[in-house]
């Protein structure tokens, strides 16, 4: 601004700033010293600026800001008045022996609660009087006194203490992957949640101790305003559960961040055991009644793969009673229409490294049961993804469309024409059909399906001889788990200890001990996964 301009400028607001200084002084001599402070203060200002849009307002701001710098000085406060550093009164004006304490104390206007930190922001940023500001947030003006007056007791208790970044602000947890147990609805599932490391973070400060959003703010090392609209999709879509005190907390499973191999290789000793049990006792159930099941298309002569299939199958389904809870709070229910447990993995370090196991022979690892069913046609199917399959993709790969493009395939609604060229691609890529055309999947009758529900299970005898193993390899994994999570991963534990991992050592003694031969390339196309149908493909050759 001009220097003309600017002495313009102070000579007409001279008296108003007089008047400030004294309403805010306790002596003429003391009011005299104020305004002269902020006439200096107000004229190199100007001198710096060439537009001002809103003159009064900005004067105001500087006066006000002298006055708690003034405040500072000469009477030797502790802290920062409310009514000045806070706001400098224009975007790049710093001075230097303010600039550290204007930073601070925005830094602890950001930490307010949303309420608050706005009416401070609409007030002293705004220039907005108190009835404004009632308009604007839909309160009384009592209230937002209330309001400011809490913000100013708040900040000079927050001012004096020195804020810490917690653990998770140096040092974030990151996924390896993310699974669920249930219905995802219109998204992929919990990585459509958490995929953001920030918000994937957010979730994890609330596992191990329930914190508020100020809480989480500081372990993350940012502040409430940033996560504000976060922390509210995370708890609408039910990743973050409100308990008292308004502290979070979450029934999102994380796998512990360290892990000891000789541990987990005597719990797999247990398992072992089982499957050895099972493999001598339970196969043999299965092979009787699969030599009664009904009519099972199979795209080689190996009667094997239709065995070892429904083996996986039943005793994937096996559990094991005694650790009974209710576990409704671990679902997940999002605004997508999920409806599901959530898993996450996290990038873990092992804890012995020298250790050389004994038991973990094998990847044990299992996508499944994945069941499909079709509205459109009679046709459905459940299958397992493991280390003897080759079908790519897991569950997200898994679609209804590919079973009802094999059903039309097989009833001769399919033929090789421009317009099924899609379709028939995608067919030969999932390896349901080859290059010559032949079906390479198992498929059975619908009535089979329920002939297969129909096979007896394990015995009681067999679950009853490995209870107490299966109590002792839950509650051991539970040791590393929060208290909200204990239920959830000693009823998981329980149930499916045979589950999954001792249905594939059970086939790994079957084939180790010459019982099964080798699967065949082809046959790892159609190994663990089942089709039902009301019609059969054409029979082989």
């Amino acid at each position: 601004m001009e220097k003309e301009k600017a002495d313009a400028v102070v000579t007409a607001y001279l008296e108003k700033i007089y008047g400030f200084a004294v309403k805010k002084s306790f002596s003429y001599a003391e009011a005299e010293e104020l305004a002269s402070d902020i006439v200096e203060e107000v004229y190199t200002s100007l001198l710096r600026r060439d537009e001002i849009c809103n003159l009064e307002g900005y004067i105001w701001r500087i006066s006000e800001h002298t006055y708690a710098k003034y405040v500072s000085s000469k009477k030797k406060h502790e802290g920062i008045s409310l009514d000045g550093l806070e706001i400098p009164y224009e975007e790049d004006f710093l001075p230097d022996d303010a600039e550290d304490e204007l930073m601070k104390l925005r830094l602890e206007i950001a930490y307010l609660t949303e309420n608050r930190r706005r009416a401070v922001f609409l007030f002293y940023y705004e220039n907005k009087s108190v009835r404004d500001i009632a308009g604007a947030l839909s309160m009384p003006e009592g209230t937002v006194k209330w309001h400011l007056n809490k913000a100013r007791k708040e900040l000079k208790e927050a001012y004096s203490m020195e804020r810490k970044i917690g653990k998770l602000g140096m040092d974030p947890v990151k996924a390896a992957s993310f699974g669920h147990g249930g219905y995802v609805g219109n998204n992929r599932g919990p990585e459509d949640y958490l995929d953001d490391m920030l918000d994937l973070n957010i979730v994890y400060s609330c596992y191990f101790t329930p914190r508020t959003a100020e809480e989480i703010a500081d372990e993350l090392g940012v502040t409430p305003a940033f996560l504000a609209e976060r922390i509210a999709k995370l708890e609408g879509n039910g990743f973050l559960v409100r308990e008292k005190g308004d502290r979070f907390t979450t029934y999102v499973e994380f796998s512990p961040l360290t892990y000891s191999v000789e541990r987990m290789d005597k719990l797999r000793g247990k398992q072992l055991e089982a499957a050895a049990v099972l493999a001598d006792e339970f196969r043999p159930v299965v092979r009787d009644a699969v030599g009664k099941l009904g009519e099972v298309y199979l795209p080689t002569e190996n009667r094997e793969l239709l065995e070892r299939t429904i083996l996986l199958h039943k005793l994937t389904g096996t559990c094991i009673k005694g650790a009974d809870r209710d576990l409704s709070r671990y679902t997940i229910k999002t605004t997508a229409g999920g409806d599901f447990r959530a898993y996450v993995e996290l990038e873990s370090t092992r804890t012995d490294p020298d250790y050389e196991p004994k038991n973990m022979r094998k990847n044990y690892w299992c996508c499944g049961t994945m069941n499909r069913w079709s509205e459109k046609y009679p046709v459905s199917s459940w299958s397992y993804d493991t280390r003897f399959t080759t079908r790519k993709g897991d569950w997200e790969n898994n679609l209804t469309s590919d079973y009802e493009a094999l059903y039309e395939y097989m009833t001769g609604q399919l033929p090789d024409t421009p317009a099924n060229t899609e379709k028939r691609a995608r067919l030969r890529e999932r390896g349901f059909i080859d290059a010559a055309g032949k079906v390479c999947v198992m498929v059975a009758h619908n009535e089979v399906k329920d002939a297969i529900e129909r096979i007896p299970p394990v015995s009681e005898d067999i679950l009853r001889r490995f209870a107490d193993a299966a109590l002792e390899y839950a509650m051991t994994k539970a040791r590393d788990y929060p208290p909200q999570m204990q239920d959830l991963i000693v009823c998981e534990n329980v149930r499916s200890f045979i589950g999954p991992a001792v249905a594939l050592m059970t086939c790994d003694l079957l084939y180790e001990r010459g019982v099964w031969k080798p699967l065949t390339e082809a046959e790892r196309v159609a190994v663990d996964l089942m089709v039902f149908s009301d019609t059969l493909p054409a029979p082989i050759g």
